[in-house]
């Protein structure tokens, strides 16, 4: 008896350090009890161990860590068709982590690679599906952000069946294989000259609309400040006459001199100037008198 209590004993310090195992805080962990997982029968669902330290059976239970932090998978490039039958290369990551350990473990299980290879699968589909619905041009200048909003909302429906949470789809670059840069770029040039020279021609249109405008003003300005002179003109005729009027009234003698004198000094302006008149014309009448 006394044997007996030896070999427990024994046992017992032999097997008490396989008997407890630690969940660190970055980690999970599920139970195999000969080869099946562990259920908690209080929820009546498998048993997912949290960090801490637990105990299991010794040689009868296996325990299986799993990392629950977040994950890169970073994809190589991957060729893809546009909507115009050419190809492009897409890379891209996507960032991830274990949500339902149990389900994760159920189909795949706990392979990490096996994770990622469907997670590539799932997203290498949408980008297809995708880029098929758009040209070289709008996956390259477009709204990239919308598009990998939309893949994730995509592929999350798809890797909660198998225990992942996407966190984040991103497209890190995408270029072109060179049998189709040169004709994309040539096409894409062809496109800016196009915008150009509509932009150039709807210039040139608002520029001759300009002038047309500006002319027109210039006409009518011009129409206005004439007729205004011809105004002020007329005005200033008449007071002239007025005041001739008024000063011929005043000493017709003197005034009709004054007249005279004007004409005489217009006349011989010019000292090759001629003129040929009757002795007895009016025009020399103040000649005559004195």
């Amino acid at each position: 008896m006394r044997v007996l209590y030896i070999i427990f004993f024994l046992l017992f310090l032999i097997l008490t350090p396989y008997s407890f195992f630690t969940v660190y805080e970055t980690d999970k962990a599920l139970v195999e009890f000969l080869g099946k997982l562990k259920i908690d029968k209080s929820i009546n669902s498998t048993k997912v161990y949290n960090p801490g330290l637990h105990f299991k059976i010794p040689m009868l239970e296996e325990v299986k860590p799993f990392d629950m932090r977040l994950k890169v998978l970073d994809s190589q490039f991957s060729r893809i068709t546009t909507k115009e039958k050419k190809d492009v290369l897409v890379d891209f990551y996507v960032l991830w982590q274990i949500d339902d350990l149990a389900l994760y473990y159920t189909r795949t299980g706990g392979q990490r690679n096996k994770a990622e290879q469907l997670l590539r699968q799932k997203i290498l589909a949408d980008l297809k599906a995708e880029f098929g619905r758009h040209t070289i041009q709008e996956v390259v200048y477009g709204e990239r952000l919308e598009l990998m909003f939309k893949l994730r909302e995509e592929i999350e429906s798809t890797t909660k069946n198998i225990g992942i949470s996407v966190i984040d789809v991103r497209i890190k670059r995408i270029d072109l294989p060179d049998e189709v840069r040169d004709s994309v770029y040539n096409r894409m040039r062809a496109e800016r000259e196009r915008v150009a020279s509509e932009i150039r021609a709807n210039g040139r249109a608002d520029a001759a609309r300009i002038h047309a405008w500006a002319e027109k003003e210039k006409r009518i300005i011009v129409a206005h400040a004439l007729r205004d002179a011809k105004k002020i003109k007329g005005d200033g005729d008449a007071v002239v006459t007025k005041m001739y009027a008024e000063a011929f009234n005043l000493d017709k003698e003197f005034y009709s001199f004054y007249r005279s004198l004007d004409a005489y000094k217009n006349s011989f302006s010019n000292k090759s100037d001629i003129i040929i008149l009757s002795l007895d014309s009016e025009f020399f009448k103040f000649f005559k008198k004195y």
